[in-house]
């Protein structure tokens, strides 16, 4: 090494954690909560902070994050093995 520093990337504390897909945990919705969400979704798409806006106590991430473990194909599969 000539004894320069490489440039680090920068990283802001909160928004740059990342979890694994792996590492979520199922999220419980109550039936109701299932039914808004599948409708909202087809009236507005994937603005998830809107959808959360009309379930109390549920925030964008958890519905999004809802949204991908029963729509998205890795965890269709894991669903199937589970069951």
């Amino acid at each position: 090494m000539d004894g320069r520093r490489r440039k680090q990337p920068k990283t802001s504390g909160c928004c740059s954690e990342e979890v694994s897909s792996i590492e979520w945990e199922f999220i419980n919705m109550s039936e109701q909560e299932e039914d808004l969400i599948y409708r909202m979704y087809k009236l507005v798409g994937d603005k998830w902070a809107l959808i959360a806006g009309r379930i109390p106590g549920r925030k964008a991430e958890e519905i999004e994050r809802f949204w991908i473990m029963r729509h998205g194909e890795g965890f269709a599969n894991r669903r199937r093995e589970l069951s």
